[in-house]
C-alpha cells in the first residue's frame, strides 16, 4: 500500500511514517513544517526506498494537486492539524484556517484525484482527530462513537468541524471514508510544550512544574506507537463510512500522572530528588474539560485491536527517551511559545 500521511513530522504522524515504512508500506509524508514539526522525528527512515517528502501546506490546493497526481497514493492518513488547546485559546484563526479550510482544501484535491482514478475501490481517505470533539464528562462514563458532540475549546471544534466535513464528503460525494477519534497520545518525540515533556524538562531542570487547578482532570492515556499501530489497521480494515474510538484504558488524574513521572525521575536522578517538590499548582485554563474516558470495544471487537502498553511501562520509556535524547529537545526549546504560560484568554 502506498500511503501519504499529512503531517507526517509532527508527533503521532512521524509515528504512523516510521511504522509504515517499517512494515514495507511506501509513505509520502507532506508536512508544512510549523512550528511543532520536527524532520529529526523520522530520520530513521529518510533514507529508505519506500520514502519520500514533500513540504506543503494542505491549504494549498495546487500542491496538493500536483503532489497527488505525482504520487498516485492508494490510501490518505491525514494528521496534519494545529493541537494544543492552549493556543488555540490564544489564536483561535490559526487553528480554523489549517484544521477547516485546509481539511477542506484536502478534502476536495482528493475528491478530484479520486475521481480522475475512475473512483477505486480500495481507497481511503482516514481521518485521524481527538476524542476532546465530544466534550467533557462527569465522574463516570465513556465516549464512545455515537457520543453527540460538543466541544468546549477553540482546538475541538476545529476538530469537530474537521470530522463533520469528512463525514459530509462520504455521504454528499462517496468518497471513501475512515475516521477516528483517539484519546491523549504520549511518548518519543512528543512536542514539549504539552503536558508529559513539560513535566519531564522542568523537572530535570529544576524548574517549577505547572498543573493547571487541583490537577483533578482526568485523560485516559495512549502510547503513540499503540496508536500508530490502530491507525494503520483502520486504514487498511476498517469499515468504509465507520468511526473508530482508540483509548488506551489507561485513565489517570493529571496531579496523579506528574507523581508518576516524578518517581520514575527520583529512581534515575536520584540526587535530584524528589522531584515532585517542583508541582506547583497554577490558575486553570478556560473551558478546561473535567474528565476524558474512551470505549474503545468497537476497534476492539470488528478489528481486533487494544493497547499493549499500560501507562506504567509507557511513562518509563518515555521518561527514559528524553533522557536519552537531550539534543532533540534542546533544539525545540528556543522555538515561539515554548516554555511560555499560554492559554488564559487574556
Amino acid at each position: 500500500m502506498k500511503l501519504l500521511v499529512t503531517g507526517g513530522a509532527g508527533f503521532i504522524g512521524s509515528a504512523v511514517v516510521r511504522l509504515a515504512v517499517s512494515r514495507g508500506h511506501q509513505v509520502v509524508n507532506v508536512d508544512a513544517l510549523t512550528y511543532a514539526a520536527c524532520l529529526d522525528n523520522v530520520a530513521s527512515v529518510a533514507d529508505s526506498t519506500d520514502y519520500a517528502f514533500e513540504q506543503a501546506d494542505i491549504r494549498d490546493r495546487a500542491a496538493m494537486d500536483r503532489i497527488l497526481a505525482a504520487h498516485e497514493p492508494d490510501a490518505i492518513m491525514h494528521l496534519a492539524a494545529e493541537s494544543h488547546v492552549d493556543r488555540s485559546i490564544d489564536g483561535p484563526g490559526t487553528f480554523i484556517d489549517t484544521n477547516v479550510t485546509g481539511t477542506y482544501t484536502l478534502l476536495e484535491a482528493v475528491r478530484a484525484y479520486w475521481t480522475r482514478a475512475g473512483r477505486p475501490g480500495g481507497f481511503r481517505f482516514h481521518h485521524i482527530s481527538t476524542d476532546e470533539v465530544y466534550g467533557t464528562l462527569g465522574d463516570t462514563g465513556l465516549f464512545t462513537e455515537d457520543t453527540p458532540y460538543a466541544p468546549n475549546s477553540p482546538y475541538s471544534a476545529s476538530k469537530a468541524a474537521s470530522d463533520h466535513l469528512v463525514r459530509a464528503w462520504s455521504e454528499t460525494y462517496g468518497l471513501p471514508v475512515v475516521l477516528t477519534n483517539c484519546s491523549n497520545n504520549y511518548g518519543p518525540y512528543h512536542f514539549p510544550e504539552k503536558l508529559i515533556p513539560v513535566v519531564i524538562l522542568n523537572a530535570l531542570a529544576g524548574k517549577p512544574i505547572p498543573v493547571y487547578g487541583r490537577g483533578e482532570n482526568v485523560r485516559d492515556w495512549l502510547y503513540v506507537e499503540d496508536h500508530a499501530d490502530a491507525l494503520l489497521l483502520v486504514v487498511e480494515k476498517g469499515a468504509l463510512g465507520r468511526s473508530y474510538n482508540i483509548g488506551g484504558n489507561n485513565e489517570r488524574r493529571n496531579i496523579d500522572l506528574v507523581r508518576t513521572i516524578c518517581a520514575l525521575l527520583d529512581a534515575r536522578r536520584p540526587d535530584a530528588a524528589p522531584h515532585d517538590r517542583l508541582i506547583t499548582f497554577v490558575e486553570d485554563r478556560p473551558g478546561h474539560d473535567l474528565r476524558y474516558a474512551i470505549d474503545a470495544s468497537r476497534i476492539r471487537d470488528e478489528l481486533g485491536w487494544q493497547p499493549s502498553v499500560t501507562v506504567e511501562e509507557g511513562l518509563a520509556r518515555t521518561v527514559d527517551w528524553y533522557l536519552e535524547n537531550e539534543d532533540w529537545w534542546r533544539a525545540l526549546q528556543a522555538r515561539q511559545g515554548v516554555g511560555e504560560r499560554l492559554g488564559k484568554a487574556g
